[in-house]
C-alpha cells in the first residue's frame, strides 16, 4: 500500500535531489535482490528525496514487466515508508496499464511514465495514453517528456483537467521554450523534474524555470557531491557551481559522450569503483571499454566523494 497520495509525493519530491538506482545483475545478467537491496540501503542512508526503481539509469527498457515489479517490491520494502518510491512504467498500452497495476500491488506510490515504445503519434494520441494510465490507477502519475512523446503546453494542460493524479512533468527534451511556456500556463499546478541526462549540467538553468529537483544517477556513487552541487544550485553559488562543473561534471559527460548508452553504463562503472559493483549493463546497452573505465576511475580518484564548498560555508 502507498505511503504518500499523489500531492504529497509530489510535495515530498520537490524538495531535494531525486535518485535512480542502478539495477543489479548477476553473472548471468538476472536481477541479483541481495546486491540490490544492499546498493539501495546505502543510498537511502544519503537521505535523497525520493526513489525511483526501475527508471531510465535502471535499465528499464531491458527488464520484463516481472522483474519490473520484482525491482519495484524490493525497492518498497528496502525504502519502508522512508519516501516516496516511484516504479517505471511504459510501453504499449497494454503492457503500460498491466505495470501500472503491478505498481500499485507493489506497494509504490507514484508511477513515472516513459514514452510508449517505437511509434510517433499525434498529440490527441500521446494524450489518450497518458490519460489511460492516469485513470488506471490511484497513483501519483510523473509523465516524462522526451523521445516520441513529447507534449506541448495545451495538451498537458488538458490532462491537468482531466488527470488529479498527474501531478508531475519531467524534462527530458532540453526546449527552453517549451519550457517556459509550460511553467508559465501550468504553475504550481505539477512538479517540473530536470531529466536530461547527466541532470548537473542543466540545473541552473531549469531552476529559474521552475525546475526545483532534477534525477541525479551521480547518487548511485558519489552522494556526496551529488547532494553538495544540487544545494550550490539551490543557493545559485556560482564559485561552487562552476568548481563542480569544472573538477567533474564537464570531464565526466566528456567520457560519457564516447558511445549511445554511456549514460547508463557510466553509472554501472562508477558503483563499480567505489566498491558497490551491480554487474554488467544488459544489451543492446555495452559496459565501457577499457579506456573510459581507466579514464573514470582517474577523474574520481582525482576529486573522491568530497562535497562542494559554499560560500555560506565559507565565510
Amino acid at each position: 500500500m502507498a505511503h504518500f497520495s499523489p500531492d504529497e509525493m509530489a510535495t515530498a519530491l520537490g524538495k531535494d535531489l531525486l535518485a535512480f538506482p542502478i539495477t543489479s545483475f548477476d553473472a548471468d545478467l538476472a536481477f541479483d535482490p541481495k546486491t540490490y537491496r544492499d546498493h539501495l540501503s546505502w543510498m537511502i542512508s544519503n537521505r535523497p528525496a525520493g526513489m525511483f526503481a526501475a527508471g531510465g539509469t535502471g535499465e528499464f527498457f531491458s527488464l520484463s514487466p516481472q522483474e519490473v515489479e520484482d525491482v519495484t517490491t524490493a525497492t518498497v520494502e528496502e525504502v519502508a515508508g522512508k519516501m516516496p518510491v516511484l516504479t517505471g512504467v511504459g510501453y504499449g498500452a497494454g503492457i503500460a496499464l498491466d505495470l501500472a497495476k503491478r505498481a500499485e500491488r507493489s506497494g509504490a506510490d507514484g508511477i513515472l511514465l516513459l514514452p510508449p515504445y517505437l511509434v510517433k503519434a499525434s498529440q490527441e494520441g500521446l494524450a489518450a495514453h497518458v490519460e489511460a494510465v492516469c485513470k488506471a490507477t490511484p497513483l501519483g502519475v510523473i509523465v516524462y517528456n522526451r523521445d516520441n512523446a513529447v507534449l506541448d503546453a495545451d495538451t498537458l494542460a488538458q490532462l491537468c483537467d482531466r488527470c488529479p493524479n498527474l501531478v508531475g512533468f519531467k524534462d527530458g527534451v532540453g526546449d527552453i521554450e517549451a519550457m517556459v511556456r509550460i511553467e508559465d500556463k501550468l504553475g504550481d499546478r505539477l512538479l517540473y523534474v530536470g531529466g536530461l541526462p547527466t541532470a548537473e549540467l542543466f540545473a541552473l538553468p531549469y531552476l529559474t524555470m521552475g525546475v526545483t529537483t532534477y534525477s541525479s544517477a551521480l547518487f548511485n556513487f558519489m552522494p556526496n557531491f551529488g547532494r553538495s552541487f544540487y544545494r550550490a544550485v539551490r543557493a545559485n553559488d556560482m564559485a561552487a557551481i562552476k568548481s563542480g562543473m569544472r573538477d567533474f561534471v564537464l570531464p565526466y559527460t566528456a567520457i560519457r559522450n564516447r558511445k549511445p548508452g554511456y549514460a547508463v553504463s557510466i553509472v554501472k562503472a562508477g558503483a563499480k569503483i567505489v566498491g558497490r559493483s551491480s554487474g554488467n549493463v544488459r544489451a543492446p546497452l555495452t559496459d565501457l571499454d577499457a579506456q573510459s573505465m581507466e579514464d573514470l576511475s582517474a577523474l574520481m580518484a582525482k576529486i573522491g566523494d568530497r562535497e562542494l564548498k559554499l560560500a555560506s560555508e565559507a565565510a
